[in-house]
């Protein structure tokens, strides 16, 4: 019994220590946003619309931008370096104008740009919109061809980095058989990591490292502390499940406490998205489908060819069988904890760029999405959650084409998960599990 709160009281203390260290600094750090100048209970929202104002790359400051819709009306004007914000009661659809005398004289908004705008919230408390502006220079409306040619490029964007949360949760399935509820928390810490470290000036490239150690560091004392012992005393796998809810649960109110519960911006968050031919796609969306591409071509060549991969899949199949063979469970078990929080974390940062923004619950809600990913894919299988998310992240994407509402296109997901499964369990790639 002692042994248990031992285990118990290292992993909370370290994690706690690990906030700790980075959280005052960066609430110390975190930017106010700009006054509103409609209802003072304004900043008392969590929920903000925000965004930059700059005109040939030189920023417009004094512009005045309103907000309104659902009985609500707020507005603000961009600061000095064309920032602006404004806090909202509630998620939903806003109708944004710009009110044009208040810009800089000479400075117009580029023909074809929508003033008043429509901006709707989707799965986060902060939307961030662009106006266009400059003589010459025309916001095209998109066909329908080229809508669902960028739905297309952001939806394998967007299963990608599912699927490097994924790999991480089927590998330790595959390992150990356990469902486990806290690896949310292992995307969010990823992010939070890497927000604290940037905030107190520590280089962005660093930060990332630090997040990504923070992630695999969260791993390996899940195992070390809690999941090996519970193994050792032959703890069943629906007790090590409601074990993870409670740690999920305790680690994200660990993070609300020293977080904060707002949504905060990592370096470089927000950018100006590039022409690819016809396909529009934003800097971070690039550079977040080729890391996810290339991660996750490294961990199949390293299951495939190397043999701490091949000792992985020999564990997943049969752990008996490998510990008799003299392959050391244990450690590769550790190891798959590791790769796990390494990846989540690494998944983590991505969403932060993609949504954009880091909340101390980033991680529950993408959790859900992970799973289906895996369960679409096949329990288990590494490269079954690959094609599962991709096939989640697809789908999530192109039902906002075909009018789905955004608060509802995470349904349809779900929807298309359980059709697979009517008509094959096992998931696309999972094998037939014979009973009796």
């Amino acid at each position: 019994m002692r042994r248990a709160f031992s285990a118990g009281g290292v992993l909370v203390a370290l994690l706690v220590g690990l906030l700790l260290a980075f959280a005052p600094a960066a609430e110390a750090t975190t930017p106010p946003s700009p006054s509103p100048s409609g209802s003072a209970s304004q900043s008392q929202f969590q929920n903000t619309i925000s965004g930059f104002l700059r005109n040939n790359g030189q920023p417009l400051s004094g512009v005045k931008i309103t907000a309104k819709g659902g009985g609500f009306e707020g507005s603000t004007t961009s600061s000095a370096n064309g920032a602006w914000s404004i806090s909202v009661p509630s998620q939903g659809s806003y109708q944004l104008t710009l009110d044009e005398s208040t810009l800089p004289s000479g400075v117009k908004l580029a023909d074809g740009q929508d003033n008043p705008r429509t901006v709707t919230f989707n799965q986060t408390s902060n939307v961030s919109t662009i106006f266009a502006f400059g003589a010459g220079i025309t916001v095209h409306q998109v066909s329908f061809l080229g809508s669902l040619l960028n739905r297309l490029v952001a939806g394998l964007s967007f299963g990608l980095l599912l699927a490097l949360s994924a790999v991480g949760l089927s590998l330790i399935f595959g390992t150990t058989g356990l469902t486990n509820f806290a690896h949310g928390e292992m995307v969010t810490i990823g992010a939070v990591v890497v927000f604290s470290l940037s905030s107190i000036g520590v280089p962005l490239w660093l930060g990332i490292i630090g997040g990504l150690v923070a992630g695999a560091g969260f791993g390996y004392v899940q195992d070390a502390f809690l999941w090996k012992p519970l193994r050792r005393r032959g703890t069943g796998l629906v007790p090590m499940m409601i074990v993870s809810i409670g740690l999920a649960l305790a680690a994200r109110y660990v993070i609300l406490f020293f977080f904060g519960g707002a949504t905060q911006q990592l370096p470089g968050a927000q950018t100006t998205d590039i022409d690819l031919g016809p396909v529009s796609v934003s800097p971070n969306n690039l550079v977040s489908l080729l890391i996810s591409a290339i991660v996750i071509g490294l961990i199949g060549f390293l299951l495939l060819r190397t043999r701490i991969g091949k000792a992985t899949r020999a564990v997943a199949d049969n752990p008996a069988l490998a510990a008799a063979s003299g392959i050391d469970v244990d450690r590769v078990v550790r190891v798959v904890w590791v790769t796990g929080g390494l990846l989540a974390s690494l998944g983590g940062i991505l969403w932060a760029y993609y949504r954009p923004g880091v909340t101390f619950n980033m991680g529950q809600q993408i959790l859900l999405m992970i799973f289906a990913g895996v369960t679409l894919g096949g329990l288990g299988t590494v490269f079954g959650a690959l094609v599962g998310s991709i096939v989640v992240g697809i789908f999530v994407e192109l039902t906002t084409v075909f009018g789905l509402t955004s608060d509802l296109k995470y349904v349809g997901a779900l929807v298309v998960m359980i059709l697979v499964l009517l008509f094959r369990p096992q998931g696309i790639l999972g094998r037939r599990e014979r009973v009796g």
